[in-house]
């Protein structure tokens, strides 16, 4: 069976272009969430983080822009070989081109150009790429997916190199679902807050390249070691009120790692700041035992960028543990979920070298990843 090595990655977002910027920006506190006015994809203010001044392209959508800027910026240096027949590219997202709908006329062009079909077929003739990108669309877990997929297809020997990339828009129409479940908060969100009334959207794009040769710079070696997926079908659109089902995906991951629930120095939680999904992470948490482990959400700096946010938050992760830094969580205050958990709240340095990642999903998805440093 065979490893699979963290060789480069990036973040495209509000905050910056790269990795280092990104990473530099939430080390001091910035967000990217700010008030919106923007009558286009709401008829009120929101609170959101938003990629401004990308400039159109007639041959691409802002969707498929974001990833193709993504991608070239984390292959930037490495050697990998995009048009080998052992190159494969995973791409995430919830909703594409969905907002194509919005101010087209729904005709046989429109339903092929909108599909991911489409532009996955864009992305691997802008790079070249010997196979057609393959898409995955599972919620708000899409991203822990895509990694796990791409880990479960390098340890059969049948990919050296897979890069995993996702990346989503706001629009009216994704806006106004969230906002019809008043879900959306009216300020800054605050994750497993006592005050939290829901989320921030957000757009970007983030991307990690696995492969089985380990890196050849002197930075730690990362590799993700377990991962664990689970579907209850809880509920159209509301969490497991047990915490259960995440917590079986949890565990999943970590016995996939062989690692001891000890050792794991903190947890990436997906923290929304909706009332339901912070209760349920908190007793999944507990339920495996983990609830002193520090955690943090970083959905205060991002918003919740949807099919990109697992990737993104990974990514962020990856680089708490190459700096031995932990990023608080961005609007906590008070504690305030049903099981209590240990919120980072502050900027700390600490000797880092495994995180969990969680996220969870619309109709009952969970997914969970253990991520180690080796010295």
């Amino acid at each position: 069976m065979h490893s699979q090595y963290i060789i480069s990655d990036n973040i495209f977002s509000p905050l910056g272009e790269t990795t280092s910027t990104n990473f530099e920006a939430i080390k001091n506190g910035s967000t990217a969430v700010k008030r919106q006015e923007d009558l286009s994809k709401s008829d009120v203010p929101f609170y959101a983080a938003l990629i401004e001044n990308l400039i159109e392209d007639t041959g691409y959508t802002k969707f498929e822009q974001l990833i193709i800027q993504s991608v070239s910026n984390a292959l930037t240096g490495s050697d990998v070989d995009v048009q080998s027949e052992k190159t494969l590219m995973i791409i995430s997202s919830t909703k594409g081109n969905i907002s194509l709908l919005e101010n087209n006329k729904i005709d046989e062009a429109l339903k092929e150009r909108i599909s991911f079909s489409t532009s996955s077929k864009k992305i691997q003739n802008h790079f070249g790429l010997k196979h057609q990108p393959l898409v995955v669309s599972q919620a708000c877990i899409s991203g822990l997916v895509a990694l796990i997929s791409a880990r479960r297809l390098m340890q059969n020997g049948r990919f050296e190199n897979i890069i995993v990339t996702g990346a989503d828009t706001i629009s009216r129409f994704i806006l106004s679902g969230f906002q019809s479940f008043h879900a959306v908060s009216d300020a800054l969100c605050k994750p497993f807050d006592a005050n939290r009334n829901g989320i921030n959207l957000g757009e970007a794009a983030a991307t990690v390249v696995l492969s089985v040769h380990a890196p050849k710079t002197q930075d730690p070696i990362i590799r993700i070691t377990g991962g664990g997926i689970s579907n209850d079908a809880n509920h159209i659109s509301g969490p497991s009120r047990t915490g259960a089902e995440l917590a079986h995906a949890m565990d999943i991951a970590i016995r996939e790692s062989g690692v001891a629930k000890s050792a794991i120095d903190f947890i990436s939680a997906h923290g929304t700041a909706t009332v339901y999904n912070d209760d349920m992470e908190s007793k999944a948490i507990t339920i495996n035992g983990l609830n002193k482990v520090p955690l943090n959400s970083l959905k205060g700096y991002y918003g919740h960028t949807l099919g990109a946010a697992g990737i993104l938050e990974t990514v962020i992760s990856l680089q708490s543990l190459r700096q031995n830094i932990l990023i608080p969580t961005k609007g906590f205050e008070t504690p305030g979920t049903e099981e209590p958990v240990n919120v980072c709240n502050e900027l700390r340095h600490t000797a880092l070298n495994i995180f969990l990642k969680t996220a969870s999903g619309f109709g009952g998805c969970n997914a969970a990843i253990v991520v180690e440093k080796s010295p």
